[in-house]
């Protein structure tokens, strides 16, 4: 079986592509670099420095591909409300092409990367994914727009589709210092930097705010799971679920405090209801927060 991921030297992706390979896939990966490290590459994987916004360059990669999983993004809250025409580009038209491409090339199964973020502030605690939406930023509307397109355009072309609703992930990798939109990584990335370098933790707000971490390892198991279980049309929330104040995440690193300021358009919580891939997809998360942490790198 051949697999094509995009964004597959990022974070996220490149835990995608090892987890792939370790299940004897033959892997393809496309990515610009943009957010992503080649350092990060598995060796063994097939690696095209392309970007999903050129329709006409990608498309031939999707050739004899049997599971494409779509990971390519600009991830970050912040920095889409400065730039959210080139985060649009990226995050909704990139994946219209890697439907199109994958269209034309009768591939098996696409898995998109969908983000909880599209929940925003619901009242609904843990989070089904039948919540109602309510996008605070341009990122979450844009994934949850892909993620649209994705469920609507895979129906219309007879493409087996499946989004996976990543929570707040962590792990390895999370964390490059010489990417300019490090200050927007995962906290608990940007926390174990923090403790390394000044010994200071930076909070934003007051630190009450509370978050469903997943480790990459569970959060890549998920993602595989979605592709080869025989479920089509569905979408899945991949967290932990429970849920953590930053204030708590701090006091596993022991290190002093300092506060910034609030940032506008991010959740107050996420916890995430995971019973709809327990049933489906026999999957289940097995590293804890405490575990993540304290005996994972990260």
């Amino acid at each position: 079986m051949r697999c094509l991921v995009t964004g597959g030297c990022g974070f996220i992706g490149s835990h995608l592509v090892d987890k792939l390979i370790d299940r004897g896939y033959s892997v393809v990966v496309l990515d610009n670099l943009s957010t992503g490290k080649i350092e990060n590459l598995n060796p063994i994987a097939a690696f095209y420095n392309e970007d999903v916004t050129n329709l006409k360059s990608i498309k031939k990669y999707f050739k004899n591909i049997d599971y494409v999983f779509h990971l390519a993004a600009l991830p970050r809250i912040q920095p889409s409300f400065e730039q959210p025409v080139e985060h649009e580009d990226v995050n909704v038209i990139g994946t219209i092409n890697c439907l199109m491409a994958s269209r034309d090339n009768e591939i098996k199964k696409f898995i998109f990367a969908g983000s909880s973020s599209c929940y925003g502030n619901t009242k609904e605690i843990p989070t089904s994914e039948t919540a109602s939406v309510d996008c605070l930023n341009p990122y979450a509307l844009q994934k949850y727009t892909a993620e649209q397109y994705c469920l609507i355009l895979g129906k219309r072309y007879g493409i087996s589709v499946n989004s996976v609703r990543y929570f707040n992930p962590y792990g390895p990798r999370s964390f490059n210092p010489k990417n300019p939109l490090n200050a927007y990584s995962s906290v608990v990335g940007i926390f174990n930097n923090q403790a390394k370098t000044t010994g200071i933790l930076t909070i934003t707000g007051d630190g009450e705010q509370s978050r469903d971490f997943i480790h990459v390892y569970d959060l890549a198991e998920a993602t595989v799971l979605a592709a080869e279980k025989d479920v089509e049309g569905e979408v899945f929330n991949v967290g932990y679920g429970e849920s953590y104040t930053i204030n708590y995440l701090s006091s596993l690193f022991n290190c002093k405090i300092a506060h910034t300021p609030e940032r506008q358009g991010e959740s107050e919580i996420t916890l995430a209801n995971i019973d709809k891939a327990k049933k489906l997809l026999g999957w289940k998360p097995e590293i804890s927060l405490f575990e993540g942490i304290k005996k994972y790198e990260i």
